[in-house]
């Protein structure tokens, strides 16, 4: 698949998944607010972020969702197409290995606070001081579903080894807890030919269900219509997961093969799912106390089913 598939600023898979939900036209309308370019305003939230999110295509075409930290003014943007990151990511995380095989990512910069988000998609550069410098291809909002409201409590001193990090191929009991108590996860997609994605998924916690120590299944509510991140799974099966234990700092990161579930029984049977998402572990990495943030949970947010 090349770039020339594109219509407007989707690609076939979005287009696809758009059509097979019925909201194709809907869609459209709402893609006419994706530019090429970040406006002041925008340009102002990414310098006030203290977190970044990031989506990132290894060797293998495996994506993977990465977190990044640092004072307000570590993200901001060069000028209107271009975005500097300053910041190191934790031990463990492919993120700067990713970025050398495969220079496609995308940003999510958001507010737990006030539920505002603000995505970037394009390429990146990694300099020689270790900054990261990201020429957008796509700059857009994000409404605040399923966002859980949080205020920060604590940013405590990260050590140089967190107490442990470590590489595995299924999920352990603890990564099995971690998830099965989320409220929140971030996501990762590819088309690999066109470009990579992070988004946001939020519900009441054990949304996500542990099906066993290689198997997820998440449900997909109603959201934007666009459908960026099922439209690259759609053409490229493959997901990457970061869960961020938002009190302790632990850190999950998978890696793995992920499945549309068209079934309506199936969604019938989760609250406020239009389908669901199955994801077979490949890899995972897990780094305990690996963010030095510390959270409280302000409120759930009101549109979680």
């Amino acid at each position: 698949m090349s770039k020339d598939d594109r219509q407007g600023p989707f690609h076939s898979g979005e287009i696809a998944v758009q059509e097979r939900a019925g909201v194709r036209a809907g869609a459209t309308k709402i893609g006419r607010s994706i530019d090429a370019e970040i406006a002041p305003a925008a340009a102002h939230f990414l310098v006030q972020r203290y977190t970044l999110y990031l989506g990132t295509i290894d060797a293998t075409a495996r994506p993977w969702a990465s977190q990044l930290y640092g004072p307000p003014g570590f993200v901001g943007t060069v000028d209107p197409h271009t975005v500097r990151i300053d910041a190191t990511p934790g031990p463990g995380d492919p993120l700067l290995e990713n970025l050398r095989a495969d220079p496609h990512v995308g940003l999510l910069a958001i507010d737990l606070v006030t539920r505002r988000r603000f995505r970037v998609n394009g390429t990146a550069a990694v300099e020689p001081d270790g900054a990261i410098v990201v020429a957008v291809a796509q700059a857009y909002g994000n409404c605040p579903k399923y966002i859980q409201r949080r205020e920060p409590v604590d940013v405590r001193p990260t050590p140089p080894d967190p107490t442990r990090v470590s590489r595995h191929r299924a999920l352990t009991s603890t990564d099995r807890t971690q998830i099965a108590r989320a409220d929140t996860f971030f996501l990762a997609t590819a088309n690999p030919s066109v470009g990579a994605d992070v988004s946001h998924r939020g519900g009441r916690p054990g949304f996500v269900t542990v099906a066993n120590d290689a198997r997820l299944v998440w449900p997909d509510y109603q959201g934007n219509m666009m459908f960026m991140s099922l439209g690259n799974v759609a053409v490229h099966p493959f997901a990457g997961l970061l869960f961020v234990d938002f009190e302790t700092g632990d850190v999950l990161q998978l890696t793995g093969r992920a499945t549309i579930d068209w079934d309506a029984a199936h969604a019938a049977v989760v609250p406020g799912a239009e389908r669901l998402v199955t994801f077979d572990v490949d890899e995972v990495v897990a780094a305990t106390a690996a963010s030095p943030l510390r959270w409280r949970l302000v409120e759930a947010s009101p549109t979680n089913p």
